[in-house]
């Protein structure tokens, strides 16, 4: 097998290509900001099986520019808690519960610019769909199997957590189509 393909060696040689980030090796970690810091890790451990693994906070500065310096945000935001999430292979979770004066609530759709959702790779997805349906998670149309193009051998469910983060299973343990010919491969579950 080419070191191409090899996910050991992908590991052993993850490194930044040259022009490009520096001593980039990989994604550590997403971070995400929700409503409710104890109803977004008790979904993440009991429903999605994750571990939580530290706490922290609260962290703010008020009287100073801290928060705009270093984050961007209004000077009198304040990170109430933080809660590190392990998810099994692949990277963590940063759950940030924030208060500040300007702070927005909106739930983004998919289609929206900026909308993002994360993909949880199970080895069984019909079990994983009937896990959720029976703690009461709304799912959507699903599984659905991808049939043709490169990511033939996918299926794929979505679904949200109930303050409305998108989310979706997917599953391909058969491997997909593009893995034919491929130079590099993406993360590669069936090796976990």
């Amino acid at each position: 097998m080419s070191d191409a393909l090899n996910p050991a060696a992908e590991t052993a040689h993850a490194t930044s290509p040259a022009g490009s980030l520096p001593g980039r090796i990989g994604l550590d970690h997403v971070g995400l900001t929700v409503p409710d810091l104890d109803e977004a890790a008790a979904f993440f451990a009991g429903v999605l099986g994750c571990a939580e693994v530290l706490r922290f906070g609260p962290i703010g500065d008020p009287e100073g520019d801290f928060m705009v310096q270093a984050l961007g945000v209004h000077p009198r935001t304040r990170i109430e808690r933080v809660a590190m999430i392990r998810t099994g292979h692949g990277s963590n979770l940063e759950l940030f519960e924030y208060s500040a004066p300007d702070q927005a609530h909106y739930r983004p759709v998919n289609s929206d610019i900026g909308a993002f959702h994360l993909a949880f790779y199970v080895r069984d997805i019909q079990a994983a769909k009937a896990f959720l349906d029976a703690q009461g998670v709304a799912t959507r149309l699903g599984p659905i199997p991808i049939e043709d193009g490169p990511i033939a051998g996918q299926s794929i469910l979505y679904f949200q957590a109930p303050w409305g983060l998108q989310l979706e299973l997917i599953s391909y343990p058969q491997g997909m189509a593009y893995e034919a010919g491929a130079q590099v491969l993406l993360w590669d579950p069936r090796a976990a």
